[in-house]
């Protein structure tokens, strides 16, 4: 069963021993008896507060995800706002449906009391970007959302947001994380009686009145409500929120619009933490999508719609009137759809503002580049990671130097409108099928209009695998990867020779045509990044999340077979570069 280290082993003893943990977390280790692998996982290390916050497999162990973890990790973040002086203002707590969802945003709003930090508590599940909307609304120090995203049922974990409704960055998110592994021992971490906690104003329970302000904000950004009516009455719409959150904001919201054929796959439509219809409740997985299809093949749909368990990732199938199938749409694909319905509409109604600025990051599409240059606005690229772009929304308003019209990236999270600081499947939706019903006004589906964009600005098309590589060992195994690519880094990855090579880690940029040396312009992180000839690149980056490394790739092809073709070989190649 493995051998065990004495120092894991003497970690693995401590939990079974020491009188801060109960007996359900001391039974669970006691079953693990003699078995060192499972054991060596759970302890080998303490899990991760990383730049965005904790997340991971459910259990006993400091390498887990369980009440006490989630109090350490939360009583370095309540030092840190006491030293802000922020205990005042408070934090907002939101949480979705997964297992001990509920149970730990409770277990943190209790440790937040104790601290003295008031803590407003959502009722009952709900969206990530509404916690986002509900601590700037409350004027709250911070935020918080028990969530794991769209990782597999065993997961959970909690995400940290700061007073502007964005993820904490840099130098933040260092900072949180220096309190946090002050933490030494799982018995400094406070907590207080529920009822005391509530006596005491530090525990108030928030619900309704943030719901009807969030509905209120999206429907501000509807361009044209009217032409919604007209064709919701007739479009007819398949949506899963496979077992999340999204159930209840998504229905109002498109109802509420006037869309009056919307039909919720009734197996996926409850929450559950187990998501027994999926194995793996990601939009990005053309698997969660069989139910859905099935059900729009019996209504005759024109769009379908599935938004991830805390709903800031929406993905979607169209209607190909030719041919009768449905087409999926990547994350940039929607993004466009979206991004040049709002443009274009707005360049009619002459209300695109001189300043404007899309929004994206270094893995996303490059279509919108052509799509900023056709309407004269600006585009920034940022970090992965949407909390990035949440920080440019921060920065646009302390200097007044742009607009901010539109963020999105390749992971299928956008974001139309500054009510939140995260990417917002609800607010997608509601731009998605806008822009679906104004093209069918026009005649168009989805999948013509998406056709007349590559016809119009290129045929580009991304790709993207992952390496898994779980434990201490592929932790290692991760960096030593990317380690031996940033001291030999390729002068060509099949075809196309490298342009310009950036080491965002180091923050230089290698121009090998002019055999210089620039900066970055960005924040530090660990990854590589291959600008190719021909409009052609690649992006290597390690998991932020899951113990997986991501290769990103893009093409531009002359037609849809070309770019196809292309973007497999550049695959290929980049899988033989990493020896794969």
């Amino acid at each position: 069963m493995g051998e065990l280290r004495e120092d894991l082993a003497a970690r693995y003893r401590l939990w079974m021993e020491s009188p801060v943990f109960d007996e359900k977390t001391k039974a669970e280790l006691r079953a693990l008896a003699g078995n060192g692998v499972e054991i060596t996982d759970r302890f080998y290390r303490d899990l991760e507060f990383g730049t965005g916050g904790l997340r991971g497999i459910l259990g006993a162990g400091s390498n887990r995800m369980n009440v006490y973890t989630v109090r350490k990790a939360t009583q370095g973040l309540a030092n840190y706002i006491n030293k802000e002086a922020g205990g005042q203002r408070g934090v907002a707590i939101a949480f979705d449906s997964r297992r001990m969802s509920p149970e730990f945003a409770k277990e943190t709003a209790l440790c937040l009391a104790a601290n003295g930090i008031k803590a407003y508590v959502f009722e009952s599940l709900r969206p990530t970007p509404e916690l986002s909307f509900a601590l700037r609304k409350l004027g709250c120090m911070a935020g918080i959302v028990v969530t794991a995203s769209h990782n597999p049922p065993e997961y959970n974990g909690y995400k940290v947001y700061w007073e502007d409704g964005a993820q904490i960055t840099a130098p933040r998110d260092k900072e949180i994380i220096g309190e946090v592994n002050a933490i030494a021992d799982y018995g400094m971490a406070r907590t207080m009686d529920f009822q005391e906690a509530k006596d005491k104003g530090l525990y108030q329970v928030i619900g309704k009145e943030i719901d009807e302000s969030y509905m209120e904000e999206l429907k501000k950004l509807v361009i044209h409500p009217d032409i919604v009516r007209q064709q919701g009455k007739d479009m007819k719409i398949v949506y899963t929120p496979l077992h999340g959150t999204g159930n209840l904001p998504v229905r109002r919201i498109l109802k509420e619009l006037g869309f009056e054929n919307v039909y919720v796959v009734p197996e996926q439509e409850l929450p559950n933490g187990d998501f027994p219809t999926v194995s793996y409740p990601n939009p990005e997985d053309k698997n969660a999508f069989l139910l859905a299809l099935k059900l729009a093949r019996q209504v005759d749909a024109d769009v379908v719609l599935a938004t991830d368990p805390d709903a800031d990732r929406l993905g979607i199938y169209a209607k190909n009137g030719e041919t009768g199938e449905y087409e999926p749409f990547t994350g940039n694909m929607s993004g466009m759809i979206i991004l040049e319905y709002i443009l274009s509409r707005k360049q009619a109604a002459s209300r695109i503002p001189a300043n404007g600025a899309v929004v994206t990051t270094i893995v996303s599409g490059k279509m919108s580049r052509e799509i900023a240059k056709e309407y004269h606005v600006e585009r920034i690229e940022t970090l992965t990671g949407f909390k990035y772009i949440g920080e440019q929304i921060k920065f646009f308003e302390q200097d007044h130097s742009r607009e901010f019209l539109f963020g999105y990236e390749e992971s299928y999270g956008c974001l139309v409108g500054t009510h939140a600081r995260d990417k917002d499947a609800v607010v997608a939706v509601m731009a998605l099928c806008e822009a679906a019903a104004y093209y069918r006004s026009l005649g168009l589906t989805l999948c013509q209009q998406m056709e007349c964009l590559f016809e119009k600005y290129g045929y580009f098309k991304e790709g993207l695998c992952t390496v898994t590589m779980k434990g201490m060992e592929g932790a290692g195994k991760i960096r030593e990867l990317l380690e031996n690519i940033r001291k030999k880094p390729p002068k060509t990855i099949g075809n196309y020779p490298v342009t310009r090579f950036r080491d965002y880690e180091k923050g230089t940029i290698w121009d090998c045509e002019a055999g210089r040396e620039l900066p970055s312009g960005l924040p530090k992180s660990n990854v590589l990044y291959f600008d190719l000839g021909e409009s052609a690149w690649c992006c290597i980056r390690p998991s932020g999340t899951e113990p997986k490394v991501k290769f990103y790739m893009g093409v531009k092809g002359t037609n849809r077979e070309d770019a196809e073709k292309q973007l497999e070989e550049l695959t290929d190649a980049v899988r033989q570069l990493v020896g794969e």
